[in-house]
């Protein structure tokens, strides 16, 4: 039994969470509960690092000191049931009861159907990759997204041989729209994987694939990288309200609909005024900077700001580094800067109206600092100069009446 914040997801949610907790001054019991046998460790390395054979699996492990700051870590104990009429848990190593809880428990990958694929999930995960790796196997990755790009990075460079099958038209054709992603399908060819477009697995196999126009695909292993789900099954029938992609719909400072009851990162949607939307962001940042939302809150009560912040994900593959920042609404106006495929990178940035709302860039890492900072201050631009790929994103801003009469 424990009282006090009961953090469930020892991922990077949840342990910023806990950090968080005391950096603001929260002195009561925290409690983080974790599914995995591990000791808390943080993801991206998974796929940025550790398959491509720069860090060990003990690299991986959150550098801080839990119990120092007196957080108790739970591993290996699976939610079963939250109760939130009596603020408890039911787990598989107990009841727990909470003053408050938080909801962290991230999302869970997607898998094509028929019989099991790999994924890149867990630090488990990595190492049963490692091992596909190692052994230079032949590999069929569905689906281009982030991850199947990635992991396609490592296997090349392991000496495996790799199909891609992708049902979009372009790569990252869950993310972004196809006419910005176009240009990524030669890079495929380029460091030498198949790349089949248009076209869905209909099956996994023992050996391989089976596409939906009936070609079989051999395969020594087969990994799923199309996407994730909120790991939120374990909610049901507690009355905490979920949203249309099943993941908790918190409000804006991340609050449930249940009291004493929090949600944070993958696995929780929140109202951007920003944007006019519910996002749902699956990234990194917003795990680091939603933890901090919570003990805010938490703490300061409704002296807390709203939880509005610019998205922000990064991706290194083929031999190039893609950042993204903010979120590209449908009606948004497409900004090309610079050509693809040429020595100083290129970029795209979303408008909406004077603002800009997104920026994509590969290999221009000063575009994406400026756009961000545009982006996160609201300033007006001008569309003229933010095609301009040869004058900083910065000056594209526009200044105030008032401005320019002081420059006088």
């Amino acid at each position: 039994m424990s009282v006090g914040v009961v953090v469930v997801g020892a991922g990077a949610a949840g342990v910023r969470t806990a950090v968080a907790l005391r950096e603001r001054g929260y002195a009561g019991p925290v409690t983080l509960v974790g599914s995995e046998p591990h000791r808390p460790y943080d993801r991206p390395p998974l796929s940025k690092a550790v398959l491509r054979g720069r860090g060990r699996p003990a690299e991986v492990f959150f550098d801080v000191d839990l119990a120092g700051l007196g957080v108790t870590v739970a591993p290996g104990r699976t939610v079963r049931r939250v109760l939130p009429a009596e603020r408890r848990l039911v787990t598989s190593g107990g009841d727990l009861t909470y003053e408050t809880l938080v909801i962290a428990t991230g999302a869970d990958p997607v898998r094509p159907p028929g019989a099991p694929a790999y994924a890149l999930r867990t630090l488990d995960d990595a190492e049963r990759l490692r091992g596909v790796l190692d052994a230079r196997a032949e590999v069929v990755v569905v689906g281009a997204g982030w991850i199947g790009a990635e992991f396609t990075t490592a296997a090349l460079e392991a000496g495996c041989r790799v199909t891609v099958v992708e049902a979009a038209g372009a790569p990252l054709g869950g993310a972004l729209p196809a006419e910005v992603t176009a240009p990524m399908a030669a890079w495929y060819a380029e460091a030498g994987a198949e790349l089949r477009l248009g076209t869905r697995v209909a099956e996994v196999a023992a050996d391989g694939v089976r596409l939906t126009d009936g070609t079989r695909l051999r395969a020594d292993a087969v990994v799923a990288g199309i996407g994730a789900r909120p790991a939120t099954g374990w909610l049901a029938g507690s009355g905490i309200a979920l949203g249309a992609r099943g993941e908790v719909a918190a409000d804006a400072h991340l609050r449930t609909s249940a009291p004493h009851v929090y949600a944070v990162g993958d696995c929780a949607s929140f109202p951007s005024a920003r944007y006019g939307e519910r996002l749902l962001v699956h990234h990194w940042d917003n795990a680091l900077l939603g933890a901090r939302a919570v003990a805010a809150h938490l703490v300061d009560g409704s002296a807390a700001a709203p939880y509005d912040p610019v998205p922000y994900f990064w991706s290194e593959q083929f031999g190039r580094v893609l950042q993204f920042a903010g979120h590209a609404g449908a009606g948004d106006t497409v900004v090309r800067r610079g050509t693809p495929g040429g020595r100083d990178g290129w970029s795209v940035c979303w408008l909406r109206g004077d603002r800009l709302t997104a920026v994509l860039a590969v290999d221009r890492p000063r575009d994406l600092a400026q756009a961000r900072r545009l982006i996160t201050a609201g300033t007006p631009v001008d569309p003229d100069r933010v095609t301009d790929p040869d004058a900083p994103l910065r000056t594209a801003a526009r200044t105030t009446a008032v401005q320019e009469a002081g420059a006088v």
